[in-house]
């Protein structure tokens, strides 16, 4: 089992910046990868960033989002700069552990980002 705790989001204006933190505990030691999804009202869960093997993140953060980890303090942030109003979402941190036979999911409990115009 993977415990996900989530902090650093809230209200920012348009052009702004937040970077969240994501810290992990419980059986870290089986993580494959780490990332950052989001949600907005009416729309489906999207990859934002993660963080394995390789770093990826989706085409619409690109340039703007840093995905990094520390390993000392099992922790993931996210950077996030030039922030837009449809960067607006419940964000959610996710660990992704892969077994020999099967892979599972786990989910922070999410934190609200909210970019005013």
């Amino acid at each position: 089992q993977v415990q996900l705790v989530e902090s650093g989001g809230g209200l920012v204006q348009a052009g702004g910046s937040l970077r969240l933190s994501c810290a992990a505990s419980g059986s870290i030691f089986s993580i494959n990868a780490m990332g950052w999804y989001r949600q907005a009202p009416g729309k489906q869960r999207e990859l934002v960033a993660q963080i394995g093997g390789d770093t990826n993140y989706a085409d619409s953060v690109k340039g703007r989002f840093t995905i990094s980890r520390d390993n000392a303090k099992n922790t993931v942030y996210l950077q996030m700069n030039n922030l837009k109003p449809e960067d607006t979402a419940v964000y959610y941190c996710n660990a992704l552990v892969i077994d020999t036979t099967d892979k599972y999911d786990y989910w922070g409990q999410g934190t609200q980002v909210t970019v005013s115009s």
